[in-house]
């Protein structure tokens, strides 16, 4: 699940009253009233006031909107259907089911918390998934979250193919990072390999410790393509040795 324009249409009003719940200092409630009610200038100078929501790109923004979310829908879960597990990171959302009946259930249960919250979920985004069993509707096979993309893999159980959730490094993924690679240019580094390695070892690790988790063949072609801009480098001559 995702949620429409999620930072642009919080309730000020709810938002005060989720952030009330846990502060009571009231000079913390003033100031983030204020500020949430701030307004913008436009570049032609005029004013237009907030209505709703918390201005993208401030500090304590995300803050306040995972209270918001935490107080509208982990909560609500947890007191209302604490058998269904779910993940959540900012407003992208993956709730558990165990049938096509509960999926049905859930997502029109949900949808009507967040209408309740003054929020709407993405018609897009928002959809039922089916990655094992048998349906009535016909539902995507898969999905992408956080990186990865969850699909249907088939396995052998006592003789029978049974499938189960697979977890693979997103083709997006791999593209966003092979363009990250492009523009570094290496093959123009007019400097040393050891150089080199210091400045790129930390995206390095950090790409590793991410998407090596669970199945470490999906980053292959990856470092195949860093390999030949090292291998350019080598024979453009740029290097010093």
């Amino acid at each position: 699940m995702d949620i429409k324009g999620f930072f642009d249409n919080i309730d000020h009003e709810l938002m005060m009253k989720a952030l009330g719940h846990y502060c009571s200092d009231t000079w913390v409630l003033l100031y983030v009233e204020r500020w949430l009610k701030a307004g913008v200038i436009q570049k032609d100078g005029s004013f237009a006031p907030s209505e709703a929501g918390t201005p993208q790109g401030g500090v304590i923004s995300p803050l306040l909107a995972n209270l918001f979310l935490h107080v509208s829908f982990d909560r609500w879960m947890e007191l209302n259907h604490p058998d269904k597990p779910f993940e959540r990171y900012a407003d992208d959302i993956v709730v558990h089911c165990r049938t096509e009946k509960q999926s049905c259930y859930m997502l029109d249960k949900i949808s009507q918390r967040m209408t309740a919250c003054r929020l709407t979920l993405h018609p897009e985004k928002t959809k039922i998934i089916n990655l094992r069993g048998t349906s009535v509707k016909d539902y995507p096979k898969g999905f992408d979250f956080l990186g990865f993309t969850i699909r249907p893999e088939a396995y052998n159980h006592a003789g029978k193919i049974k499938a189960i959730p697979g977890i693979y490094v997103s083709r997006k993924s791999r593209t966003c990072i092979g363009q990250k690679f492009g523009e570094l240019n290496l093959h123009k580094w007019r400097t040393t390999l050891e150089h080199i390695a210091r400045e790129i070892n930390p995206i390095l690790n950090g790409i590793i410790n991410y998407y090596h988790k669970f199945r470490k063949s999906d980053m292959k072609l990856v470092w195949i393509q860093l390999n030949g801009k090292l291998l350019k480098w080598i024979k453009m001559g740029k290097g010093t040795w």
